[in-house]
């Protein structure tokens, strides 16, 4: 089933690029049900139709004595190829490696989240994990009246406001790590042929997607102190039309590196490279397929390794108010380099090296905003 899902989502995907035409595929609004049950065809399911199908899936994984770990996604739905769905790939491991038993439900907007964490937390999960620091205030107010069942969420630390339940693990991410790097090389390649310029597009101002930024603009400078750097935000992770753009524009206006941080949007921004050539970089996944001539690289998170992180610690009884993931445990990093930046990949790896040294530790501070 994963094998299917993922060629699916795949071919969709490239065959939009191709067209020039991503705007469908990262919607979270198609009616269609999943199966999240791994291999074993008897598990529960994901939907994005609404309140009603959300409650069916949920009652569906309370039967049984097995361990049980609900999931709700962030508006991005399982198809943005990135956040989301790498948070589905961590829990399909752990249904196919621990035996647990998954329940997927889809947000379709802010409106979704109480609602669906509710449900899952009522159906008598074992672990119910938020997907996205946009939960942060509904998850404390869920958890809050669900004192017996364990939460976590992700880009989001534990035991800090407004997630200060006890019963809520943070799986944090060190962003600016990853956007380093890849801001690094998107300096080598500017300096290399003489660009003066490049950009960031990102989703909303918040902490996760700043992060990033912050450690991409430090690296751009760093590699090339002449760059002008430019930032735009869609405040939208979903409408693709929005970011690619913001995108165009910033390339008009020079820009020949574009790192996206905008989720299922920000694939409007490889849409954007792929019809002017100019050379984007992708986040959260490996997104080096989308484009492969024009992706530069991608900041990474692996989002999929702390949702079976948190899931195989409470199976252990090990639950704590943060899971830390960043360069030296192999929680962030970069993906693929494209034939662009194939040059200075040991530039980069240098720069990696550094990092997990603490030589160099990337700010979260935005140089340009």
């Amino acid at each position: 089933m994963r094998a299917t899902i993922r060629r699916l989502g795949l071919l969709a995907l490239c065959a939009g690029v191709l067209a020039l035409a991503l705007a469908a595929c990262g919607s979270s609004n198609s009616t269609s049900s999943n199966t999240s049950s791994g291999n074993t065809g008897s598990g529960s399911t994901s939907s994005s139709s609404g309140s009603t199908s959300a409650s069916t899936s949920s009652s569906s994984s309370s039967s049984g004595g097995t361990f049980k770990v609900g999931l709700v996604t962030d508006i991005g739905g399982l198809n943005d190829h990135g956040f989301n769905h790498l948070s589905y790939e961590g829990l399909l491991q752990a249904e196919s490696q621990l035996g647990v038993k998954g329940t997927v439900l889809q947000s379709t907007s802010g409106a979704d989240y109480t609602p669906n964490l509710t449900r899952l937390a009522a159906a008598g999960n074992n672990l119910v994990i938020a997907v996205g620091f946009l939960m942060a205030t509904p998850l404390q107010q869920v958890a809050l009246k669900y004192p017996n069942v364990h939460f976590a969420i992700i880009d989001n630390p534990g035991g800090t406001p407004p997630d200060t339940a006890k019963n809520i693990e943070g799986i944090d991410f060190a962003e600016q790590q990853a956007g380093y790097p890849a801001g690094y090389l998107a300096g080598l390649y500017l300096k290399a042929h003489n660009y003066t310029t490049a950009s960031t597009v990102g989703g909303q101002s918040i902490p996760p997607v700043d992060f990033y930024i912050a450690g991409f603009q430090a690296g751009v400078k760093a590699a090339d102190p002449s760059a002008k750097l430019l930032n735009a935000y869609s405040q939208d992770f979903v409408d693709e039309s929005k970011c690619k753009e913001l995108a165009l524009n910033q390339i008009n206006a020079g820009s020949k590196v574009v790192f996206q941080v905008a989720g299922g949007c920000g694939l409007g921004v490889i849409s954007a490279g792929v019809s002017t050539h100019t050379q984007v970089i992708g986040v959260d996944a490996d997104q080096s397929y989308l484009a492969p001539s024009l992706v530069l690289t991608s900041a990474e998170k692996m989002v999929n390794t702390g949702v079976f992180t948190a899931i195989k610690d409470l199976q252990h009884g090990q639950f704590s108010a943060n899971l830390q993931e960043d360069i030296t445990n192999g929680g962030v990093g970069i993906g693929k380099i494209g034939p662009a930046g194939a040059a200075y990949a040991s530039q980069i790896n240098n720069i990696i090296a550094q990092m997990k040294s603490g030589a160099i530790k990337p700010p979260t501070t935005l140089l340009v905003k």
